[in-house]
């Protein structure tokens, strides 16, 4: 039977890989085909509909899951404010928690960008909000079990 931990950090993997793996889909998978085959007007309209789609359900539904369930882990783990400042998890975590609210920025960054008519800015905040991504997913790989 599956204890409620086990349940707790799969509600907390499932969540980072569907806001992950989000974005590497939207930029590996959706927009070359979308640049080869719509106009600019069209591209833009359904670019900036999954955007917001995208960001409805992150701020909705991933980002408190991931709040949440990362509290509990946390919690669960026995981290302390003063663990936070020891060497191996503590520090692992506050750099995870550090790049993530760092790719939060970028994220918005990007849609103010978006939304103002700045591409370059729009497309340098989503690079760096997907290579943080990328980051959070690799520290938290060191948390696992740690």
């Amino acid at each position: 039977m599956i204890d409620v931990w086990t349940l707790v950090r799969f509600v907390h993997v499932v969540g980072a890989a569907l806001w992950v793996g989000g974005q590497l889909t939207l930029t590996a998978v959706v927009l070359p085909p979308v640049r080869a085959l719509l106009g600019l007007e069209q591209r833009a309209t359904l670019l900036r509909s999954v955007g917001r789609r995208f960001a409805v359900v992150t701020m909705a539904v991933l980002l408190p899951s991931q709040i949440a369930t990362g509290w509990l882990l946390a919690w669960r783990h026995g981290v302390t404010w003063q663990s936070l400042a020891e060497p191996g998890y503590g520090r692992v975590l506050v750099a995870k928690l550090t790049l993530f609210a760092l790719v939060m920025a970028a994220t918005s960054v990007h849609g103010i960008a978006q939304g103002k008519g700045r591409p370059r800015l729009a497309r340098t905040a989503s690079v760096a909000a997907l290579t943080g991504s990328l980051g959070v997913v690799l520290l938290a790989t060191g948390l696992v079990g740690g």
